[in-house]
């Protein structure tokens, strides 16, 4: 069933868990992120990035999405992740078939943040769709969002945005970073500054960058890296740890952006099939077994966050 973020999000912040939001790009991570939701009996987000829309057509994510979403058994948010184009947002609050936008003005002077994040809110919300806005930057790059250092959220300007925005998830800056490259160092999340905004801020809070880049799928990826001499592919690749993960949501984090996980569990899952086994061309033979990693990389993500 198709919901937005207040029917699914509210509880996650009150009861201590979180819900994950998983990109997609194709039928394959959709299939494996509603199959996953539903035999966990979870909650889920499904969310496209602006790039995914350009890839598959707007028309086509209605296609892909609509009969599937309308069937399930779990609640379902269709979700625009990272939206910083104002029309290609407002178009799809008209469209009718998404449930949630998150609009993306972190790199905007405060003020502007504010102006036009309170503008979608006025739009998306009598229709019914619920908005996520961010303030603070995270360092990484992710499609079209791109930053070379952290601006950490200011607690005190979080609730002040809150307040005169009146969106409905904040997604914060407290140390995670975009891609597959998280960490220079030990990875740390400043959870001090998470408590603090938690007790000023009301609504739930969104992690983004939180993908573990799990350290099993980055052996696979290498596996025979020699055949291909790729074996300097994501070297060097850190992700957040489950226990960072644990404690952020014990903090008020009701919302978990997960990417850059499954492209890897994907790209792995693909290049292991095609190097093992030299005598197919159908590309299910490839799409399958690829689809099927995902699929366990989001019920793993499902089980750490308790939803």
């Amino acid at each position: 069933m198709l919901v937005n973020l207040n029917k699914i999000l509210p509880p996650a912040r009150k009861k201590g868990y979180a819900v994950g939001a998983f990109n997609f790009n194709n039928l394959e991570f959709l299939q494996a992120i509603l199959e996953a939701a539903e035999e966990l009996k979870s909650p889920v987000i499904a969310q496209t990035s602006e790039g995914a829309i350009k890839y598959m057509g707007l028309d086509w994510v209605k296609a892909l999405t609509q009969g599937p979403i309308k069937k399930s058994a779990v609640p379902v948010v269709l979700h625009l992740d990272h939206g910083k184009d104002f029309e290609l947002i407002k178009k799809i609050i008209k469209s009718g078939f998404y449930s949630s936008v998150m609009f993306d003005g972190s790199s905007l002077p405060y003020e502007e943040n504010v102006k036009i994040t309170k503008a979608i809110v006025k739009l998306a919300h009598p229709k019914d769709v619920s908005v996520e806005a961010e303030l603070g930057v995270l360092k990484g790059v992710e499609e079209n969002v791109s930053a070379h250092e952290h601006q950490l959220t200011d607690p005190k300007q979080a609730a002040d945005f809150v307040k005169q925005t009146g969106c409905d998830a904040l997604a914060v800056a407290v140390g995670t970073s975009h891609g597959a490259y998280k960490f220079s160092g030990s990875p740390r999340l400043d959870l001090k500054r998470l408590e603090s905004i938690r007790r000023l801020v009301k609504i739930p809070l969104v992690l983004h960058g939180a993908s573990g880049v799990l350290p099993r799928l980055l052996d696979l990826i290498k596996k025979d890296c020699d055949k291909i001499s790729d074996c300097g592919r994501l070297a060097g690749a850190k992700g957040v740890p489950d226990e960072e993960i644990k404690q952020a949501i014990k903090l008020g984090v009701a919302k978990i952006n997960i990417d850059t996980d499954l492209r890897i569990a994907f790209t792995a899952a693909i290049r292991d099939k095609i190097l093992s086994d030299h005598n197919f061309f159908d590309p299910r033979e490839y799409l399958k077994p690829a689809r099927e990693l995902v699929k366990g990389v989001v019920k793993e993500k499902i089980n750490l966050f308790k939803s």
